[in-house]
């Protein structure tokens, strides 16, 4: 790889990471006033939406030529790194745990996992169904 496409794909990433980062921020706080603090409604809200578009974008992207690279960068790298929050997910188990909340804590990563799993399928799944013939 070039370094100039190295560099264009890295300014994509920083580029897409802010604008997840602040999608992220939003629909967090977004959902913590909406419906309160006793579960992570936002954490948990943006691993679903995430799961379900990387499983989307990375199929709809699929043969898409030498731009899908770009977009892959922007898009799954930049905004759903940093719209998901699976690191979030683990400390707040955590802390659930440590709050004598063993079985939320456990409740809440079985139904993250096994939905989230779900969704990237059926992101995947709605793409093919969809997806134009490859440009």
């Amino acid at each position: 790889m070039q370094a100039w496409t190295w560099w264009q794909q890295l300014m994509l990433v920083m580029a897409g990471g802010a604008l997840g980062a602040a999608a992220r921020f939003w629909l967090g706080g977004l959902l913590l006033r909406q419906f309160g603090s006793g579960f992570p409604w936002g954490t948990f809200a943006v691993n679903m939406i995430g799961s379900f578009a990387v499983g989307f974008l990375a199929l709809w992207l699929e043969g898409r030529g030498p731009s899908a690279l770009y977009w892959r960068a922007f898009l799954i790298v930049g905004v759903l790194g940093a719209l998901t929050t699976y690191s979030a997910l683990m400390l707040e188990c955590l802390m659930l745990a440590r709050s004598e909340r063993q079985v939320a804590a456990l409740g809440y990563l079985a139904v993250t996992l096994v939905l989230g799993l779900l969704l990237v399928w059926l992101g995947a799944r709605t793409a093919g169904a969809i997806r134009p013939p490859a440009w």
